[in-house]
């Protein structure tokens, strides 16, 4: 469960015309339009109308003025009738030539994620801080700019897919599974939400990227396929933020044969372990990248009848990670990620996270021989971001809603129906021979075990090449699956993203 609960982003709906001069001031409304009808024959309240308002925020060292716009696009069913409603928030450039102005859609994973952690954590033009060591809860959740903000390069519509944000479902719970909760209709539904906003907003000639993160980073190759083959739209890049590309690879996890999991979370562990020591840097990760590769998969696959390989595994994997001998002989250099969390801090009594191992939480129960707690940056990060969202949607943008808003939906990830639809990397494969100039940034945060980088660095160097060696590029930051919260992290993310859509 946690594994497939990831950080953030999401969209749509129709924008309305600049806003005079005399609304210019931060956060004046423009007018709204008429509310409206009910269209399905559910007891749920409509849905406001679209509503806009003009903001300000400093990013990339100067003043932006942009129009902040939060509305709904509708899905509708194969007979026509609107069975959801898709929640987005839109932040557009007012004036800017529409025709020459990117426009990136962007979501977040799960599945049952909001877009709210890529808004307001990583590219958004405003920031609510979770997500590193010392977050809590009971953090004031107020905005502030987001100097990290792609704002100022690109406008941003972030999706919250159905069940999540305020996104909701018109139809029963069966009907919803087979149109919303399933990895293909995910995809066809998604797909025609960015379509429909393109068109409703005049902006099908303008530059189009996709960015996802995590379970998100999993649906965009795919939903940019669709777009280019079945709705005819191309998009000029994609942005893999801490991307799940491989979920059969990674689950085999504790399995008796296949050494791919461990193979992708030893490098992860490692860089945990030399950041707390200070001295991570890119030569030392690529030691570890190295053996892992060579030596590291050799010994696994001796396995138990040969003692020597257990030896050299036990020598090297409590180096690099930090861990007692004791417990890595015992698993045999096959170091797991709960094993791995929860006796990397025993000694503190303390546990770390699945995103990121540095970034700890008291072990509510220290007594017990396993884990029996939340992840200690998943239980933080809700409240933060929930009430920074709402407050911006509800008081900031005046899109006044009687609903619940769903950070994380769990009732969402329990409901999904997990095919064997899912070719995320094929489907990399097959938009990027279609179009030789589209690029993509597949981006990590190195101390990430839930999505590990290493995963990402295997998949990408067994693409082929077509055309540019570098379409596909693979970038490290300092931090996990929400690098974005350092300061730091989320700049070279901004000037990595800023330089691929320049070219």
């Amino acid at each position: 469960m946690i594994r497939r609960f990831a950080a953030a982003l999401m969209f749509t709906s129709l924008l309305t015309a600049a806003v005079p001069a005399a609304a210019q001031d931060k956060g004046a409304p423009k007018k709204e339009a008429p509310a409206p009808k009910k269209s399905d024959d559910s007891d749920l309240p409509p849905l406001p109308a679209d509503r806009t308002v003009r903001q300000q925020a400093v990013i990339g060292g100067r003043s932006i003025a942009y129009d902040a716009t939060v509305g709904t696009i509708p899905v509708r069913d194969a007979k026509g009738k609107i069975a959801g409603e898709v929640v987005f928030t839109a932040y557009t450039m007012p004036g800017a030539a529409r025709g020459s102005r990117p426009v990136t859609f962007a979501f977040n994973g799960g599945p049952g994620a909001s877009s709210v952690y890529l808004n307001l954590g990583a590219i958004g033009p405003k920031r609510v801080q979770f997500g590193a060591q010392g977050d809590s809860p009971s953090d004031s959740p107020v905005l502030t700019d987001n100097p990290a903000s792609w704002l100022d390069f690109t406008d941003i519509v972030f999706i919250d897919p159905v069940g999540t944000g305020f996104s909701r479902s018109l139809v029963d719970e069966e009907q919803t599974k087979k149109l919303f909760y399933s990895a293909k209709p995910d995809i066809e539904y998604l797909s025609r939400v960015i379509y429909d906003w393109l068109l409703r907003n005049g902006r099908l000639t303008s530059p189009k990227y996709l960015a996802g993160e995590s379970y998100g980073g999993y649906r965009v190759p795919r939903v940019a396929y669709h777009l280019q083959s079945q709705l005819g739209v191309g998009l000029n890049g994609l942005v893999l933020v801490s991307p799940y590309l491989d979920p059969t690879a990674l689950r085999a996890q504790g399995t008796a044969l296949s050494p791919l999991p461990y193979m992708a979370t030893l490098p992860s562990m490692a860089a945990a372990n030399l950041e707390r020591k200070g001295q991570l840097s890119p030569a030392a990760l690529q030691e570890v990248e190295d053996y892992t590769r060579g030596e590291y998969i050799v010994d696994l696959l001796r396995g138990r009848s040969d003692p020597a390989a257990v030896e050299r595994l036990t020598t090297r994997v409590s180096a690099y990670t930090g861990l007692d001998p004791k417990i890595v002989r015992q698993l045999q250099g096959r170091v797991d990620l709960g094993t791995f969390l929860r006796e990397i801090h025993r000694g503190e009594k303390k546990i770390g996270s699945v995103y990121d191992s540095n970034v700890t939480a008291y072990d509510p129960f220290p007594e017990k021989a396993d884990s029996d707690s939340n992840d200690p940056i998943l239980d933080a990060l809700i409240a933060p971001t929930t009430s920074a969202m709402v407050d911006f949607v509800t008081t900031t943008v005046g899109w006044k809603v009687d609903a619940r808003y769903n950070a994380l939906s769990y009732d969402v990830n329990r409901m999904w129906v997990r095919d064997n639809s899912d070719t995320p990397v094929q489907d990399l494969r097959k938009a990027m021979a279609a179009d030789p100039k589209m690029r993509v940034i597949v981006a990590h945060g190195m101390d990430d075990l839930s999505c590990p980088f290493f995963a990402s660095r295997l998949i990408i160097d067994q693409l082929p090449v077509m055309g540019d060696p570098n379409r596909v590029k693979l970038s490290l930051y300092a931090g996990g699956h929400m690098f974005y919260s350092r300061p730091a992290s989320g700049q070279a993310f901004r000037e990595d993203i800023r330089g691929m859509m320049a070219r």
